[in-house]
């Protein structure tokens, strides 16, 4: 329920630490910040990441995410906090798992389950290798509009040049990123930003598309506060919907992350 003592940041240089801060209510149960003045959709990667933060919240401090896999059930809206109710599923010797359900004026708007890993050395080995485009730091910042907040974008070089949404980008937060769970938080923030079905035949004018179900992979720890990649690459598109992958990389061509969506994907024009 809102009120109107609740929070309202609807700076443009919100940065990430604040957004993704978390009021306690009880043990299991979280509150989030508002960030808008006036009834607007909530994006879907900020829910998925403080639903992260607040499972984050409730595991040992030894344990890092590797994984998780939500679903986008209603819309959001950006002028009202949002209830985050954590299920502990399980802690064993080395991973634990957790349940994530997001609520809005008694209506469940995203579910999620996450899990987290004591690390371990093992075998090292990349499949993905960072693609050959000019780097952020010869490139001018991006103006295309977003619905991010406190996130440097650069664009570099696209597999089609005729794209008219990129599913290639540079990332960074604007603001330091204090741990390794905050690093995870703001890694699945921007990951539900841009599409790979901007590569889809037939469909060069891509924009933002609605989520369906969103799956992130943490392979390895990251600075989302030094520059990453993202590159998304179409899958497949049939029955009014669409599915793509893709990787994160750090700067310096470490595979970070593995990302899977499927998106609604009609004929005819979202509005």
């Amino acid at each position: 329920m809102s009120s109107s003592a609740e929070p309202v940041l609807g700076r443009p240089d919100l940065g990430l630490p604040e957004l993704l801060s978390l009021e306690r209510i009880e043990d299991n149960l979280f509150r989030t910040v508002v960030v808008s003045d006036e009834p607007a959709g909530l994006y879907g990667g900020q829910v998925a990441a403080q639903a992260l933060r607040a499972a984050a919240a409730t595991v040992a401090g030894d344990r890092h995410p590797h994984s998780l896999h939500g679903y986008f059930l209603s819309r959001g809206d950006a002028s009202r906090r949002v209830l985050l109710t954590v299920r502990r599923d399980r802690d064993g010797r080395s991973y634990s798992n957790r349940r994530v359900i997001a609520v809005q004026h008694g209506v469940v708007i995203f579910n999620m389950v996450a899990s987290f890993h004591v690390i371990e050395d093992g075998l090292d080995y990349q499949a993905h290798r960072l693609p050959e485009v000019t780097g952020p730091q010869d490139l001018p910042d991006s103006q295309i509009a977003t619905r991010l907040r406190g996130v440097d974008i650069r664009v570099p070089e696209q597999p089609n040049a005729d794209q008219h949404w990129p599913s290639r980008v540079w990332l960074r937060a604007r603001h330091r990123l204090a741990d390794d769970t905050l690093q995870a938080c703001a890694l699945t923030y921007v990951s539900d930003m841009f599409s790979g079905l901007s590569l889809v035949p037939g469909r060069p004018h891509v924009g933002p598309l609605t989520s369906i179900d969103h799956a992130v992979w943490i392979y390895r720890k990251v600075a989302v506060d030094d520059w990453v990649l993202m590159d998304l690459h179409p899958e497949s598109a049939s029955g009014g919907r669409g599915m793509y992958t893709g990787q994160i990389f750090s700067r310096d061509g470490t595979l970070a992350a593995g990302i899977a969506q499927e998106s609604l994907f009609r004929s005819a024009p979202q509005h």
